[in-house]
């Protein structure tokens, strides 16, 4: 079988789509995990922002998960058994190997989605993962995400995306096709969905408080259910449950 049908094969599986809910018999391979890229710089800095996610993710839709985060090293084999990874850091992104950008792209090819995020708290991040992207996508250049784009209706209808800080009111993007197979931020969401193991918010969201860490939540979720569904919503025969949910 087809690598790419593979992938998406388990990215329907960990949705829900292909199997009923007896299925849990398959194990946790079934159930969708958030997957941590590991590379060179500090790299799990959100880790209690990803758990959290997930949480949110299994209360709020139907979408069956295994509440805990999944470690993956970016030339790891590993990395096509998961339909969403996150990769994020504080710092300068060191140089990938080239095995690593091989991976990665393979990855991305064939169905995967990576969401990459920047946390504000030190600089040189932005450019080096411009640099390390154009390595792995050479013919996919960044570009910012239109209103119009099935993201902001995956599950929530929103108007523009969240975070921890506000600096950068909109999403980047890089395409394969008509699929955004990278999703850049940099407004530092899973640091507004961090939670610790007291239950009580790690980070101060601003300047919108905790409105605007709802509103990073949900565009969580959103980027999540775009992972697992892609562009569905898209499809006319949502139009007018959209427009209804919308009024």
């Amino acid at each position: 079988m087809h690598r790419r049908t593979l992938l998406k094969l388990g990215i329907f599986a960990a949705a829900g789509v292909l199997w009923p809910r007896r299925a849990r018999a398959f194990g946790d391979a079934s159930l969708f995990q958030p997957a941590l890229a590991k590379h060179g710089g500090n790299w799990d800095l959100r880790r209690d922002g990803l758990r959290r996610l997930a949480w949110e993710l299994t209360t709020r839709t139907s979408v069956e998960v295994l509440p805990s985060v999944k470690e993956l090293a970016l030339g790891d084999p590993a990395l096509f058994e998961s339909p969403m990874l996150y990769l994020s850091s504080d710092g300068p992104l060191p140089p990938l190997a080239d095995a690593e950008v091989s991976n990665l792209r393979r990855y991305l090819t064939y169905g995967g989605f990576l969401l990459v995020e920047s946390n504000q708290s030190g600089g040189g991040f932005d450019e080096s993962f411009r640099r390390e992207l154009s390595r792995v996508l050479p013919r996919s250049p960044l570009v910012r995400v239109p209103q119009a784009h099935v993201i902001y209706k995956s599950f929530y209808l929103l108007d523009h995306p969240s975070g921890r800080v506000l600096d950068f009111p909109y999403l980047e993007m890089a395409r394969l096709g008509h699929r955004a197979a990278v999703v850049y931020s940099r407004n530092d969401m899973a640091g507004a969905w961090s939670r610790d193991d007291r239950g009580d918010w790690e980070l101060e969201v601003t300047p919108g408080g905790e409105l605007q860490r709802e509103q990073a939540i949900r565009t969580g979720i959103n980027l999540c259910m775009y992972a697992l569904c892609l562009d569905y919503k898209d499809d006319a025969v949502h139009m007018n449950a959209i427009l209804k949910r919308r009024r």
